[in-house]
């Protein structure tokens, strides 16, 4: 069993209770050292993980924003069913995290990111703090679902599947919450990604033109040769030149 602690002073585990259930999160406040401007202490990342939960690679992610100077929350998404879940990338432990992603709705996972972000914004001692939701694979479907909290400034959706056909737990599609996004919205996949065929990139950037025609907001990036899960260092399906993109288009959106 982990140690938790309400407010790790470096990297660590940490227990939030300010929602329905309790959330088992890694928390990486930013390094001083790394800080460029004091605007950054005003800046959080949620990461939300894939169906392998906060394993070692979702832990690096966050701990990698803290290294750049933002703070970084990642968040267990199956609370409710499987609040410790650490797996490594085998298919074995892929049908185990698909089962608890079928027992997720909605609602929960509103609920628990809401809970999170007033979580960090306690700890950065700032109420407007600007919040950052980074989420892959089925956390990527979470994080276009949590865009449409008033909370979140930013949102960047790595290769979320089934945002077309559903949401979690039922109902109308998750894409069909664009108009409650207020804030930026940046969706990623690889055009080799076969959980999201060409059908499904098709409508969700037809969906983002017809939400935002500017194209100022909401955008669409697409990566050739780039398979499902390309961002992760341990999956078979990581491709470097994709990822080293996806963290520049990251790190660019701070400094903006």
């Amino acid at each position: 069993m982990p140690v938790f602690s309400e407010v790790p002073l470096s990297s660590g585990w940490c227990c939030i209770n300010d929602g329905p259930v309790p959330l088992r999160c890694w928390w990486s406040p930013a390094e001083a050292e790394s800080l460029e401007t004091n605007a950054l202490r005003e800046r959080a990342v949620l990461v939300l993980p894939e169906v392998f939960g906060v394993n070692a690679w979702v832990r690096s992610v966050v701990d990698r924003f803290a290294a750049a100077g933002v703070s970084a929350l990642a968040m267990p998404l199956f609370a409710r069913t499987a609040p410790e879940l650490d797996l490594s990338y085998g298919e074995m432990q892929l049908v185990e995290g698909r089962g608890h992603k079928s027992a997720t709705t909605a609602a929960g996972l509103l609920a628990d990111g809401a809970a999170a972000i007033s979580w960090m914004r306690r700890q950065l001692n700032d109420p407007q703090a600007q919040i950052t939701v980074v989420g892959f694979c089925f956390g990527g479907h979470a994080a276009l679902l949590m865009a449409t909290l008033p909370e979140v400034d930013r949102t960047f959706d790595f290769y979320g599947a089934g945002v077309v056909q559903g949401r979690p737990g039922g109902g109308a599609p998750t894409l069909d919450g664009l108009p409650q996004v207020k804030g930026e919205l940046t969706c990623l996949f690889g055009l080799a990604d076969p959980l999201i065929p060409k059908a499904d990139r098709d409508a969700i950037e037809t969906a983002l033109k017809q939400a935002d025609p500017t194209g100022q907001r909401f955008r669409c990036v697409s990566f050739p040769g780039a398979d499902h899960g390309f961002m992760c260092e341990a999956r078979a399906a990581y491709q470097p030149e994709a990822a080293a993109h996806g963290w520049r288009l990251l790190l660019e959106a701070f400094s903006r």
